[in-house]
């Protein structure tokens, strides 16, 4: 009996062994972070939630949310008609607030394409639109010198052969089914006729259009696996065969963690915490991620929402974000007409204003060296760039007193000044501590950054 335990025992190593280091590119981590050194370094960029649910302005999930059906909902591909499209503007505003690459809903779970795909009719070139609104964005981000991206959505609401599941607009309701069984029942009778082989092989052949027609890519946003009873992952998407083709199409891409491939070490790039409080970050740190967030609520245009975020909030994530090792990528979600609405436009003008004064402390930084720890109460962040040394310390309560005490710093601190203006900060040593004097005046700026020369 003990022999057979062990053997048991030294079996499920092997498999757990094997589950951790499962590989389907064999990339070196050297490799891979000069692969990633661009999005570590650049911190800050764009998301970009647009499509059909821009008309009725309530979510972008109202398709699910009030369980519409696709006749019901085609009257929002008969009226779509953006005539203010620019995307011109939205990457001069982009570039304005500090953001350094954007990704665009290519497709989200509607259904509906914003690209010409061959493979489709539900698609904007058959709108009023009459034009390739993909192509358009990838040209205009370009041209302000912005890394591009493409969200892709692995639902699809509107296809014929997509099998209805638990996120579905047609999902079952309580009173379809008193348990499992008649679940089972209820949903093998919605999806009769319905083939996802034809669906993979959809899903696939757009991919390769997104990353065949448009040039270099450099960010792929897959969305989403939610596998068990009556859900998706990765054999229903064709995970591991899709990820083989997007890395032979452009091997430098990078690509988010929704394919369900989180056993294989090189089954995704970077992890993606969603809507997540600053104060959870914390646990990402020494990995690749990206937070995603909104302006508001939600990540498609909704007209009576009003949940949006303040100016100190959304500092409160881009500093958090870049403290802890990662990214923040903000989202917007354009008007009908295909515009930044007011409310959009205000944000980003003050995420400009904060970013031309304070850039250095977000670009090519990081979380700084444990020597530099500083306790919660202070209510400051810590960013660092390890090429140039400099400690930037944002503060987000102005002291009365107009001091700061930084414990055990002394010996650590070469000159200190204020990041807006290179103007000195005034530095006193008591005991091993440093303490900063700070400006009679407040600066002009939600939250203050001072720059620190270390040792």
């Amino acid at each position: 009996m003990l022999k057979k335990v062990l053997l048991g025992l030294f079996l499920f190593s092997l498999l757990l062994a094997n589950a951790q280091t499962k590989s389907l590119t064999n990339e070196p981590p050297e490799k891979k972070a000069q692969r990633m050194a661009w999005f570590t370094n650049a911190r800050f960029g764009m998301f970009i939630h647009w499509g059909l649910y821009a008309l009725p302005a309530r979510h972008e999930w109202i398709r699910n949310y009030e369980r519409i059906t696709t006749e019901q909902y085609q009257k929002y591909f008969d009226y779509f008609n953006p005539d203010l499209y620019d995307p011109r503007q939205w990457a001069k505003t982009a570039k304005s607030a500090g953001m350094k690459y954007a990704v665009l809903t290519a497709k989200h779970h509607e259904g509906f394409c914003l690209f010409d795909s061959k493979y489709t009719d539900y698609k904007a070139t058959n709108t009023a639109a009459k034009r390739d609104l993909v192509k358009k964005f990838v040209e205009a981000f370009r041209a302000e010198g912005l890394k591009v991206g493409f969200y892709y959505s692995l639902i699809d609401w509107h296809h014929p052969d997509f099998t209805v599941d638990r996120h579905h607009p047609l999902r079952a309701r309580k009173e379809d089914a008193a348990n499992e069984k008649e679940l089972a029942a209820y949903y093998a009778k919605l999806n009769q006729g319905k083939d996802m082989n034809r669906y993979r092989a959809y899903l696939k052949n757009q991919i390769v259009e997104l990353l065949t027609n448009y040039g270099k890519i450099d960010i792929l946003w897959l969305d989403f696996s939610y596998p068990g009873a009556h859900g998706k992952g990765r054999d229903d998407w064709g995970s591991v065969e899709l990820l083989k083709t997007i890395k032979k199409l452009q091997p430098h891409i990078i690509i988010n963690n929704r394919m369900d491939l989180n056993d294989y070490t090189d089954g995704f790039d970077f992890e993606t915490p969603e809507q997540v409080k600053p104060l959870e970050l914390l646990k990402y740190k020494g990995k690749y991620w990206e937070t995603c967030q909104t302006f508001s609520g939600s990540w498609g245009y909704h007209r009576d929402e009003t949940t949006w975020k303040t100016q100190k909030q959304l500092l409160d994530l881009l500093i958090t974000s870049v403290a802890n090792g990662g990214n923040l990528i903000l989202n917007v979600g354009p008007t009908a007409r295909g515009e930044f609405d007011c409310r959009a436009r205000r944000a980003l003008d003050s995420m400009a204003y904060w970013m031309h004064a304070h850039n250095k402390a977000i670009y090519n930084c990081t979380y700084a060296p444990d020597i530099f720890a500083l306790p919660e109460s202070m209510n400051v962040r810590l960013t660092y760039n390890p090429d140039t040394k400099r400690l930037y310390l944002h503060v987000f309560d102005y002291p009365d007193d107009r001091k700061l005490v930084l414990p055990g710093y002394k010996g650590k601190i070469k000159y200190a000044q204020l990041l807006n203006d290179a103007s000195e900060v005034r530095c006193t040593e008591s005991g091993t501590d440093i303490i900063l004097n700070l400006p009679k005046e407040k600066p002009p700026y939600e939250v203050q950054v001072i720059e620190l020369f270390t040792q």
